[in-house]
């Protein structure tokens, strides 16, 4: 099985795609959806509970995939986790064949979720790296396939003096990729790339954009509106309102922004996420492959 290790290191643009995981999903509904991105993606990402939604274990998900030869891109937060349980679940995803995981510190509850649910943020990303990093280390020593962590960074328009310092501290402590928060900025993003590639960061580290594949103009005002640190310009917003098919525009614009963001530099892949079915986002990237 071709992994997600093996894309970064051997292709200049990887693209992955994510599995929209509901709570009331069985396993045949994963499998369909993993199986269906399976063809024309590079990994399929499983998420971890984003904004507080509750769905199936992501270690559950993951290891369903595995055994149909799909490569999981395996995400997991430390905000639901004591180090105990996140050592655990590390344990448990190399066990069953995960060799790529994002790590992250994971987004605060929304309002509506607090106070019932409690969050634990017992450990920092650089942390759950350097764990990750202790276990890849010693299957490394015992002949075994090493691990290909990841962690989070989110695209802004930096001061002129800025130094990504904490992108650099992620990368010292085991940092392979980078994913970002979502992106409909290419000018944004061109200019934040900039300070990394100075910095040389993407020498050290590949750099991925999460991109929505939007199936409606209310999807994009909600984003606009409600995800916090999500970049969509209100041109974006106006784009989609005015389109007169806006699933097959959601289509296009992710297509554009894959198109747009494989000529900056140090950007060296795309996320794709989306409201609506795994089809979308098999079609977006097939279109941005195509050209047509």
């Amino acid at each position: 099985m071709k992994t997600f290790r093996d894309s970064l290191d051997q292709q200049d643009f990887v693209i992955t795609g994510q599995l929209r995981l509901h709570e009331n999903d069985t396993a045949d509904d994963v499998l369909r959806q993993a199986e269906t991105l399976a063809d024309a993606m590079d990994a399929v990402s499983v998420t971890d509970c984003p904004y507080g939604v509750l769905h199936m274990a992501g270690l559950a998900a993951a290891a369903l995939l595995v055994p149909r030869g799909i490569d999981p891109l395996l995400h997991l937060s430390t905000r639901d986790r004591n180090r105990l349980a996140l050592k655990s679940e590390l344990l448990g995803a190399v066990a069953i064949g995960v060799t790529s995981l994002l790590l992250q510190r994971g987004d605060a509850l929304p309002d509506d979720v607090l106070p019932s649910q409690h969050q634990v943020f017992d450990t920092g990303a650089k942390r759950f790296l350097r764990i990750a990093g202790q276990l890849s280390d010693y299957r490394e020593a015992n002949d075994q396939s090493p691990l290909n962590p990841g962690t989070m960074a989110t695209v802004f328009r930096p001061e002129d003096d800025w130094e990504p310092r904490e992108i650099a501290a992620k990368v010292d402590a085991g940092a392979r990729f980078i994913q970002t928060q979502i992106c409909l900025d290419p000018r944004l993003l061109q200019n934040y790339m900039r300070f990394l590639v100075a910095a040389r960061i993407t020498r050290r580290c590949r750099v991925v954009v999460s991109v929505p594949v939007l199936s409606s103009a209310d999807n994009a005002r909600w984003l606009f509106n409600n995800l916090r640190g999500s970049v969509v310009p209100k041109s974006v917003v106006e784009r989609f309102a005015s389109a007169s098919d806006e699933a097959a525009f959601g289509v296009q614009l992710a297509a554009e922004m894959i198109a747009a963001f494989r000529e900056i530099p140090g950007v060296s892949g795309v996320n794709l996420s989306t409201t609506g079915t795994p089809e979308g986002i098999v079609a977006a990237a097939r279109l941005a492959t195509s050209g047509t």
